[in-house]
């Protein structure tokens, strides 16, 4: 495994005009199937760690993880820290090494944000690693974070222009009207405010809330700009949804490494899915 900053990897997606697929992890067999997606089709990746994960397995457990099954393969990875929710908690991800530190100051004031996130950028840089920063807010709920559809907004592009010159983060997240979680009906992107942003900053642009986006949009969000597209919630349902499936189907397979594997190919099928899509395939 290759480790690189994701300055680095996302400063190439936008330079070439594809996306890096950055797909949460919850536990080992989500690891191995991001990683192993990720070597069939040669493309670069970004494993996340996120706050549920690291409440439920440990911030070091899963570095460590992601690290000992990504020894041997020949994968192009940065580990990253989703929605990482205090200084202090970016520090401890930059000292397990980590390539990639997402700090999330949207839910302040533009100067309370950009105050905050400035103060990550300035440590991560002092030891090479990148930074994401987010404006605007998100709606839906992602880990233990929910934002409401009335407590949503865009991106206003003239602060995006003062966000990222004064914080100097690598890539920025976008609000363009996506959602965490799945979407009740279809989604409604504003790519003349994606657009916007793109011509206003000279950064990698960050598509959270990916999944179940139509794949049509995903392509012209990308097409737009955007260099890094989060995935979550349809990892979690695969890996579910493949997990019951076997209990239901056949209850005396009740070994877990008959159900675990199930799940773990679920997801691994889904990755290289989102891979193709986002036009990463052979960009290691």
């Amino acid at each position: 495994m290759r480790l690189i900053s994701g300055k680095e990897m996302l400063e190439k997606a936008r330079a070439e005009g594809y996306a890096v697929g950055a797909f949460s992890a919850h536990n080992a067999e989500m690891i191995q199937a991001i990683l192993w997606a990720a070597e069939e089709e040669k493309a670069p990746v970004m494993i996340q760690v996120g706050q549920r994960a690291i409440r439920y397995m440990g911030m070091e457990a899963m570095a460590d993880m992601i690290e000992s099954f990504g020894r041997h393969t020949g994968v192009t990875v940065a580990i990253h820290l989703d929605h990482g929710n205090s200084f202090e908690q970016v520090m401890q991800a930059m000292q397990l090494r980590f390539q990639s530190v997402m700090y999330d100051g949207s839910h302040y004031p533009l100067e309370k944000n950009i105050e905050l996130t400035k103060k990550v950028a300035e440590a991560a840089h002092a030891v090479g690693v990148s930074v994401e920063g987010e404006l605007g807010r998100i709606g839906g709920t992602e880990d233990d974070l929910t934002v409401s559809e009335e407590d949503a907004f865009l991106t206003d592009p003239d602060e995006a222009v003062r966000f990222v010159e004064e914080t100097g983060v690598d890539s920025l997240a976008v609000a363009i009207g996506t959602a965490h979680g799945f979407y009740k009906g279809v989604p409604k992107l504003n790519f003349t405010r994606l657009e916007q942003i793109r011509d206003a900053v000279a950064i990698p642009l960050v598509l959270h809330g990916g999944s179940g986006v139509p794949d049509d949009m995903i392509r012209k969000a990308i097409s737009l700009g955007i260099a890094k597209v989060n995935v979550d919630t349809e990892l979690r349902h695969a890996f579910a949804e493949a997990a019951q499936k076997v209990w239901h189907d056949d209850p005396e397979q009740c070994h877990l490494a008959v159900v675990l594997g199930a799940a773990r190919e679920a997801v691994k099928r889904k990755v290289a899915e989102k891979i193709r899509l986002f036009g990463s395939s052979g960009k290691a």
